[in-house]
């Protein structure tokens, strides 16, 4: 097996083959739930209060975003089984082995961000469970746990989510119980008002949550067998994630709407307050804890899996040593302990500020889905993703210039308190940037990649690669030379 629950995971960026894959939909659950349920979510939501949205409107802004953008999110998290690769190493059908990454970069500066400033609330907790005052204390330690899960592996990682999953139904069914006894939940939702501009926000924010998760979901289904259906990953998935996120964001909204409350000052200190003092706040930090440790061990992980996807493709390497692995999950890590330091001390602003820049996913995604599901049709040409002179080459002219248009096209529509586009004011102020990402690259290479691109016939395996699950169900050729040079010829014609 690629990891048992005591050793590390021996797999990085290759393909799983048939042997090796296990388990079942219901980790995808499990894990989803588990990583989405946790404090930033809670944040996320709240950040629809403080942009002005009533906690009602809120609430159903961040419910369409939320399930918009987890079909999209999903959608990647099907490809998993079906390619047996993390999902930045299947990118490179799309841009090319060395021309992705240009995405790779911009995905991997993100995931820091998004793995800092849950640190900074984690670390948070730490100091309350330790009655320490000191930021930097509760943010390392915190990090030197993330590094140990997120080295392991992907058993480690699916346990996590199974262990954060159960204690977040139970504390966050606690807070809910709390906010609707002690500060009357049901008055927060009355004499609902509704503003088109904060009610689009609420609804990119829900979305942007999800769409963040794209570029690494696959990373995580990508050991089950290859016959599960892609229906069964999709809404599992799709259901841990969005049920995750809606509990927490629903939590958020109604604790920012709370008149005078210190939430939006001090996010850990007020839930811990609001779960009543005492032991029961105890088990609330560790709440918090464990479900920013599932998410944060994603960011790592994946983070570090992006980072090799990058390095490997100038070095034409297709196999990297657990070691090295551990060298990237550490040194990625160690950068968002240190960003985590400089941002502890202004943790909303630059939250806020950080949350809706989603301009460098949603490209990336559209042309991901549309070349994979309606231009390649799920047929992939796997051995070439690892070698720059193949059927995908070092850089997909088409697939560049299409993803560079697509965050062009998102500036005049960007709503921040750093840049507001033009297009935005005209619009009132409203957020729709994320629309734009994701239409208009997905039509352009829609069109543009079905002039252009050649896929396989059917997928082509490793050569060598074990028969059975991996080669399930029609269109998959095991990796005979003569297929694979039978498909060389093609591209040389």
């Amino acid at each position: 097996m690629a990891a048992t629950s005591s050793t590390v995971e021996r797999r990085s960026i290759e393909f799983v083959p048939a042997s090796e894959r296990h388990g079942g939909v219901t980790q995808q659950f499990t894990l989803w739930f588990g990583a989405t349920l946790q404090i930033t979510a809670v944040v996320d939501g709240a950040l629809a209060v403080v942009f002005g949205a009533h906690a009602l409107w809120a609430i159903i802004g961040l419910l369409l975003g939320n399930l918009f953008g987890g079909a999209v999110m999903a959608l990647h998290s099907a490809q998993g089984p079906k390619l047996g690769l993390p999902q930045m190493i299947s990118s490179r059908a799309q841009f090319g082995v060395i021309g992705a990454a240009l995405p790779l970069v911009l995905v991997v500066l993100m995931y820091l961000g998004f793995a800092s400033t849950g640190t900074v609330l984690s670390g948070q907790a730490i100091n309350r469970i330790l009655h320490v005052d000191a930021p930097w204390v509760g943010i390392v330690i915190f990090g030197l746990i993330t590094f140990v899960v997120a080295a392991v592996g992907y058993r480690w990682i699916h346990g996590l989510g199974r262990i954060a999953t159960v204690l977040g139904m139970l504390g966050f069914a606690w807070i809910t119980i709390r906010i609707f006894t002690a500060y009357d939940g049901a008055h927060l939702l009355a004499d609902a008002t509704f503003g088109a501009v904060p009610f689009l926000l609420a609804i990119a924010l829900g979305a942007g949550w999800q769409l963040t998760f794209g570029p690494y979901v696959a990373d995580y289904s990508r050991y089950l067998p290859a016959d599960t259906p892609a229906r069964r990953t999709f809404t599992a998935t799709f259901a841990g994630s969005v049920l995750g996120s809606m509990w927490a964001m629903t939590i958020g909204a109604l604790l920012a709407s709370i008149p005078h409350s210190s939430f939006l000052d001090n996010q850990v200190g007020f839930v811990g307050e609001l779960a009543d003092g005492g032991l029961i706040a105890l088990v609330i930090y560790l709440v918090i804890v464990s479900g920013k440790l599932t998410i944060n061990t994603l960011n790592a992980y994946g983070g570090a899996m992006t980072m090799l996807t990058t390095v490997t493709g100038f070095s034409k390497r297709s196999v990297v040593r657990p070691a090295l692995r551990l060298v990237f999950v550490f040194t990625f890590l160690a950068l968002s302990v240190v960003i985590a330091l400089a941002a502890s001390a202004d943790f909303l602003d630059n939250f806020k500020n950080f949350v809706l820049l989603l301009m460098v996913f949603t490209p990336w995604s559209a042309i991901n889905l549309v070349d994979f599901y309606l231009v390649s049709r799920e047929r992939v040409d796997i051995p070439a993703l690892y070698d720059p002179e193949g059927r995908y080459g070092a850089f997909d002219v088409p697939a560049l210039v299409t993803y560079v248009i697509g965050i062009l096209v998102q500036i005049p529509f960007l709503a921040q308190s750093m840049y507001t586009g033009p297009l935005t004011r005209m619009l009132g102020g409203a957020d729709v940037s994320w629309i734009v990402g994701l239409v208009v690259p997905g039509a352009i290479f829609l069109v543009w990649g079905r002039a252009t691109r050649r896929p396989p016939e059917r997928t082509i395996l490793p050569e060598g690669a074990d028969d059975g699950a991996a080669t399930a169900g029609a269109g998959v050729d095991p990796g005979a030379d003569g297929g694979t040079a039978h498909d060389a010829e093609e591209v040389r014609r």
